[in-house]
């Protein structure tokens, strides 16, 4: 019996054995995959930067179906996923906010996966655990966080203000009978995945309060003092204010110093959303009143809890955020939970574990794609990115107004919103016939958005890919578009 179940496990081996190839086959594999690679990334200049497509019914099916060589998987892809829609790694990419790509983070992500390091206990990865510990001490030294904050490295901004909310929930020991008399202050131009957080961590039943804006879509100190004192006086019990440092819509930056000044008055959480516009701190450039950029982020430092995405900022492929968090403690405290069979992990607590303050256990060694490229090439040249997409949305606002388009206010960061207003006809019909034209075209892509019952287009500026070149090929097409129409 004992000697038939060994010949059995044996044959499962064999059977598996190709799950485990040798450094021969590894170095094709390689060649294979790295040539692919090397022609995807030297024909960006050539490639669309968004592929019209009608339905994806037919295209990478039955993934178990059979068995194909590396070279007509790596075709499948090309065909049926890289000329399907957006093209994130183009430096067309000018909707949304882009995507980065840097090739030294995809080795980075490579390292990752072949070393397979797990980065979610100290006890199991010292080594990853510390890297990712000191990304984030890195991160919260840049936006002036004390040394004894902390976070997290997640999967983008949506689970960093999911982790913020929650520990915020903690601090306050707010229990779900309280959720309803609790109030939530923000403004219309918070990211969606704002209140998609607010509804996973269980406050829907909170009051939500929409802060009013000045003309730059900016919310205003004044009015939040009046909200608040409003839901004071009605019984309410304030919570926490949400500012933004960089919204999706428009770019724009909360009058952060203000907003923490009302906050510590009223004893409030202060978060602030810096997924898109935080790194922008680096830029050493002037604002349009020729006062320091960096002035636009004074207060950012007293907030108690702020996300921000390096996989915006710093170029990086998509899967890398961050939540920097003061109050460590309750963070510690929203997230940590023991089970028996991790009871060996304990001895080792010099480094805080990254399961311990967010909701993955499984954690994937995220933070190599960030770690190789600061280490390749230091912070300069990403600074030096950062001031050029300042400089080209400034470009883009003023070529774009000569044109005779309405423009929204002067850009912040480097996203703004335009539009035309024809003689005749009616103006969201002919802005979005000119997205439609755009995105046809493919060279370049754009998105919209909806401000004010009113269709306005928006240019977001931050692939590292985006050059001159390509804002002037823009300004180019939209020209070819208007001729005969105006």
């Amino acid at each position: 019996m004992e000697n038939q179940l060994k010949v059995q496990i044996l044959e499962l081996e064999r059977a598996g054995a190709s799950l485990s190839p040798d450094r021969k086959i590894r170095d094709g594999l390689d060649r294979e995959m790295q040539e692919f690679a090397q022609d995807f990334l030297d024909s960006l200049n050539d490639r669309k930067a968004y592929f019209s497509f009608e339905s994806m019914k037919g295209k990478l099916e039955q993934p178990d179906k059979g068995t194909m060589d590396l070279h007509g998987i790596l075709n499948q892809l090309d065909e049926e996923m890289l000329h399907q829609g957006l093209n994130p790694a183009s430096g067309g990419h000018l909707g949304y906010i882009p995507g980065g790509g840097l090739y030294a983070g995809a080795l980075g992500d490579y390292l990752a996966a072949v070393c397979n390091q797990y980065a979610g206990i100290y006890y199991s990865g010292p080594g990853a655990v510390k890297l990712e510990n000191e990304l984030i001490r890195w991160l919260c030294r840049i936006m002036g966080f004390p040394s004894a904050a902390h976070g997290n490295l997640t999967s983008g901004g949506s689970i960093a203000n999911l982790i913020a909310f929650t520990t915020a929930r903690e601090a306050k020991e707010l229990k779900a009978a309280d959720f309803n008399k609790q109030c939530i202050y923000l403004t219309s131009q918070v990211h969606h995945c704002v209140h998609k957080a607010i509804r996973i961590c269980g406050m829907r039943e909170a009051r939500t309060r929409f802060v009013a804006m000045d003309d730059r879509f900016r919310m205003d100190p004044v009015d939040l003092r009046n909200k608040i004192e409003e839901d004071l006086e009605l019984g309410f019990e304030p919570f926490i204010i949400i500012g933004s440092a960089g919204t999706t819509d428009t770019g724009a930056v909360d009058p952060l110093n203000e907003l923490a000044t009302v906050a510590e008055d009223y004893y409030l959480w202060f978060h602030v959303d810096a997924a898109y516009g935080g790194f922008f701190i680096l830029a050493d450039l002037e604002d349009e009143l020729g006062l320091p950029l960096q002035n636009k982020f004074t207060g950012i430092e007293r907030a108690d809890s702020l996300a921000i995405d390096p996989h915006k900022g710093l170029f990086l492929s998509y899967g890398l955020g961050a939540v920097l968090i003061k109050d460590t403690a309750s963070q510690y405290k929203a997230h940590y939970y023991r089970a028996a069979y991790m009871q060996d992990t304990v001895q080792a607590m010099e480094e805080l574990s990254a399961s311990d303050l967010s909701p993955e256990l499984t954690k994937h060694f995220r933070g190599l794609r960030l770690w190789i490229p600061l280490r390749l090439y230091g912070i300069e040249p990403f600074k030096a990115a950062l001031e050029e997409k300042i400089l080209l949305c400034r470009y883009f606002y003023e070529e774009i107004r000569k044109m005779g388009f309405e423009v929204g206010s002067y850009p912040d960061l480097s996203v703004c919103i335009y539009r035309y207003v024809p003689p005749q006809g009616d103006a969201d019909a002919f802005n979005a016939a000119l997205v439609d034209h755009v995105v046809r075209d493919g060279r370049m892509f754009v998105s919209s958005t909806t401000i004010h019952q009113q269709y306005w287009i928006r240019i977001a500026i931050l692939s590292f890919r985006t050059h001159l070149r390509e804002i002037d090929l823009y300004l180019e097409i939209i020209r070819e578009f208007m001729k005969g129409k105006v």
